[in-house]
């Protein structure tokens, strides 16, 4: 417990570059795919079911059909209204931990960090550089930022003409097209169960590309990251099943 609360899931805080612990940053992927799962949930209650309330108590028979020769009732319906107050915390919360992950003093401030660091504290490490994952939590952290913006247009919207001094955008209805956020929830449940169950980091390949494409001007750590002790114990365990199989 004391190396977890002193090093978290580094390698070494004092080291540069820095590495963190694979296992433990996938076991904290799981955690946090509760939040676009529960995104994904509430974007398909306000874009596919239906925005009105019924009350069925008050249904009267209107003694006429329609067109199909089904029956008409009178109802009194109201128009739903949607308070994203606990989504909007909860999108906050995962925007806080993106930003976390990415530096030594912010990992120390979030309760995932720990918590994964503690659940893979007996399994064996797998270090990796923490700069690509750093560019995949930035992805993350845009692709919330655009939700939080479908989820309070008004607010960003009053921010925008404050700034601009006009109503550039509008503050009676939302600006933004709902297949936005709901595509985006699909990519981010897409890239974290991607992660934290078969730990193909979309982020990381999608850096390790603009690396090799000269974009980013960064040495690929991960290639210096070479176990040669365990390389060689696995080249003496071939050479010696091999030898056994001869005989």
């Amino acid at each position: 417990m004391l190396d977890i609360v002193k090093n978290l899931w580094f390698r070494d805080p004092k080291e540069s570059p820095l590495y963190i612990n694979e296992v433990a940053m996938r076991i904290r992927a799981g955690m946090l795919l509760l939040i676009p799962l529960y995104m994904g949930l509430t974007l398909y209650d306000v874009v596919y079911t239906s925005s009105w309330v019924v009350d069925g108590n008050t249904a009267v028979d209107t003694y006429d059909t329609n067109w199909d020769d089904q029956i008409i009732y009178q109802v009194e319906a109201v128009k739903r209204t949607y308070d994203y107050t606990v989504q909007t915390w909860l999108l906050f919360y995962g925007l806080f931990e993106m930003i976390a992950g990415m530096f030594v003093f912010t990992s120390r401030f979030s309760p995932t960090i720990y918590l994964s660091t503690f659940l893979a504290r007996k399994t064996p490490p797998v270090w990796k550089p923490l700069v690509p994952k750093r560019f995949a939590w930035t992805i993350g952290a845009s692709l919330i930022t655009v939700c939080l913006i479908f989820f309070n247009p008004e607010v960003f919207a009053g921010w925008v003409n404050a700034i601009f001094g006009d109503e550039t955008l509008p503050t009676t209805e939302n600006f933004m097209p709902y297949w936005i956020p709901v595509n985006l929830v699909w990519v981010c449940m897409s890239f974290m169960w991607l992660e934290a169950i078969l730990g193909f980091c979309v982020g990381c390949k999608v850096h390790s590309l603009l690396v090799w494409m000269g974009i980013i001007k960064e040495e690929c750590h991960e290639c210096n990251n070479i176990d040669w002790d365990e390389i060689a114990r696995k080249h003496a365990e071939r050479q010696q099943s091999q030898g056994t199989a001869n005989s």
